[in-house]
């Protein structure tokens, strides 16, 4: 087994290795209030970020926030309450629309139970594991779902969010085993980042991660022979042990 202390300081290197090919701190993608994240985060499961940013677009077209809501880009109380199947008609370039639409409005309704209206801002009262917990109370949000929420958000906390690309690369890396699912490995692999790092250094590791799984460490056909990741990839070196070898002697 590999001694944890091993694990944190290899997740540092190749923390190092990716924001030098990438460039950190990387700069936040958008700026959207914590509820709007969240149904953000909602219409991307297993959806491309263009079909879920295009239904994101078309709910703020049909249900406009008013003038103040700086990018918080729908009503949401006109969306919590209109008919079922015109918000399932509005987003149904995502996948599962019919599933989404139905869990959209009974989160949005569940969060008007529990704070009186349709706010978020009682997650700043609240450490980052008690904000996850709150938000994992509700129905259909997992733990990549509160992070982003936290992370993406106007609330920049330093939560870790894990997708399919970061998770790729953290097994591949040796980080995590292959038997972790991506769910139960946020815990594992936000406990490998030091504990006073902000929620700029932690925002990083996620996007430099996710990055290299998106430019380089594919799920098919990975780009070893121009991976900065090699001498510290089992994965990799096992694949191609010449390259390996080459980058070793360069060392």
């Amino acid at each position: 087994m590999t001694d944890p202390a091993d694990l944190r300081a290899k997740a540092l290197e190749i923390h190092r290795l990716l924001c030098a090919v990438h460039g950190c701190p990387v700069p936040y993608f958008h700026s959207l209030d914590p509820l709007s994240e969240l149904v953000s985060s909602l219409l991307s499961h297993r959806t491309r970020n263009a079909a879920s940013g295009a239904a994101f677009k078309a709910l703020r077209r049909r249900w406009p926030g008013g003038p103040d809501a700086v990018e918080r880009a729908a009503d949401w109380a006109a969306v919590r309450d209109a008919p079922t199947a015109e918000v399932e008609a509005v987003i149904a370039g995502v996948t599962w629309p019919e599933q989404k639409a139905p869990r959209i409005q009974a989160i949005l309704r569940r969060i008007t139970e529990r704070t009186g209206g349709l706010s978020l801002d009682v997650l700043n009262e609240l450490s980052v594991p008690e904000a996850r917990a709150w938000l994992e109370e509700l129905p259909g949000v997992g733990p990549k779902t509160s992070a982003a929420v936290l992370s993406f958000s106007t609330l920049r906390r330093a939560a870790l969010p894990v997708d399919s690309h970061h998770h790729r690369v953290a097994v591949r890396t040796g980080l995590i085993p292959a038997s972790l699912a991506v769910g139960p490995s946020h815990a594992v692999l936000a406990a490998q980042l030091p504990p006073e790092w902000d929620a700029q250094q932690v925002y990083d590791n996620h996007e430099v991660l996710m990055l290299h799984g998106q430019r380089c460490c594919y799920y098919r056909d990975p780009a070893c022979d121009r991976c900065v990741l090699l001498t510290l990839c089992p994965t990799g070196q096992a694949l191609h042990p010449e390259r390996e070898e080459e980058e070793r002697a360069r060392a």
